[in-house]
């Protein structure tokens, strides 16, 4: 339909062949000058998977001109920054580990548009599109990655240990944010709060035993977790039919009723963790939700990320599935955006990312005293903190 209208256009007259001949610019000129909605309704293409439960959620969904330009400018945003981060890596400016979340940024930006302020999330060390989705600044992010003071956790917790509102991390060790979560939901639990805790972990994290007796403990309690497993097809070099006997990880849950979403569609995350949030607000316990999505880069930067697939297969994704181009057509597409407007909005993303990257590279690094804060949450009158003899003590200080 929307190729009709272009054609229709630029040459009302002419036979639907005629669009071969249409040069991109006229194309371009005419999709930048269509009156666009303010809303429109969008089909979700490929069907959620359901177990345990009955009733999915809706496959079409309401997207407000606001919404599809604010969740288009946040992946774009993700995208640029973690092309920073990767560029910071290869300069040797950013240290030990960086995993990049490169591919699969409509889960974040999905999930989040579906959350209140209060609900928390804690994460693996694949964290930095979801601490700048808490509410950490593109400049706290990078400043954090190249270990300076102004980084959401002071230049001292680097890739793998960022915090934020709500936001619990970054945790280096493989599925150990899982048990972390399902104690975060019953903190809430107890509290009294409908707020809830959404625990992500991605499928080499899968097999983990602490994963299911989080599962156990958080149903037998009916606490208030969305346990969210990040399938980006490999664990590691490791492919999920080489690692998990039953790969439908909405599944594993047993007990614990789950649901699969396209997670390369930002609106049928959204959609999905809508109803999640139904759902866990109501009391009715934990839900397992899985988000089929991939990743470009390696596992981390130390791994080239082709040895157990081929790039062929990696760009096959990028033209077929990558979030950020199927969700600039949809907004094209239903005339919630223009050509030119995206085009403003990329630019806008590539200047706040390259100004924040060199705020955080002038940025002061952290003194050595701070080696011995945060350590307590507040200071605790007469405790000292021993140094790397049996002789040095410093103050307790937050």
């Amino acid at each position: 339909m929307l190729l009709r209208s272009v054609v229709a256009a630029v040459n009302p007259f002419g036979p639907l062949r005629s669009c071969r001949l249409l040069a991109k610019t006229d194309v371009a000129k005419v999709l930048s000058t269509r009156n666009v909605s303010t809303e429109a309704e969008i089909e979700i293409k490929i069907p959620y998977k359901l177990h345990r439960l009955e009733h999915p959620p809706s496959s079409k969904v309401k997207l407000t001109r606001d919404d599809g330009l604010k969740f288009y400018r946040q992946m774009q945003l993700i995208r640029r920054m973690e092309t920073a981060a990767a560029n910071l890596y290869k300069e040797k400016a950013i240290r030990g580990f960086c995993h990049l979340y490169t591919g699969q940024e409509a889960c974040c930006v999905g999930m989040s548009a579906a959350l209140r302020p209060e609900d928390a999330v804690i994460t693996s060390y694949r964290a930095h599109a979801w601490v700048y989705m808490k509410g950490i600044s593109v400049f706290g992010v990078l400043a954090e990655l190249v270990g300076r003071m102004g980084g959401c956790s002071k230049g001292k917790g680097g890739s793998m240990h960022m915090y934020g509102p709500h936001f619990y991390g970054g945790n280096g060790i493989v599925g150990a944010q899982v048990p972390l979560g399902a104690g975060i939901a019953f903190a809430m639990k107890y509290r009294g709060n409908d707020n809830f805790c959404v625990t992500i972990y991605g499928d080499g994290a899968a097999n983990q035993g602490q994963l299911f007796e989080a599962f156990n403990i958080s149903k037998l309690w009916d606490l208030p977790a969305l346990f969210v497993c990040e399938n980006n097809g490999f664990g590691m070099g490791t492919s999920t039919e080489r690692s998990s006997a039953n790969t439908d990880y909405y599944t594993r849950g047993d007990y614990i009723p789950g649901i699969w979403v396209d997670g390369m569609n930002v609106l049928a995350v959204r959609a999905a963790t809508e109803w999640a949030a139904e759902f866990l607000r109501a009391g009715k316990g934990p839900l397992v939700m899985e988000c089929a999505t991939y990743r470009y880069h390696g596992h981390s930067m130390s791994d080239p990320g082709t040895s157990y697939r081929t790039r062929e297969q990696i760009q096959e994704v990028r033209a077929k599935r990558d979030p950020i181009t199927h969700f600039r057509d949809d907004l094209i597409e239903h005339d919630l955006a223009t050509v030119e407007e995206l085009k403003a909005i990329d630019i806008e993303c590539k200047k706040e990312v390259d100004e924040a990257l060199a705020k955080a590279k002038a940025d002061q690094e952290p003194p050595l005293g701070e080696i011995y804060t945060h350590i307590y949450s507040q200071g605790v009158p007469g405790v000292q903190i021993r140094g790397c003899d049996a002789f040095t003590y410093y103050p307790s200080t937050p």
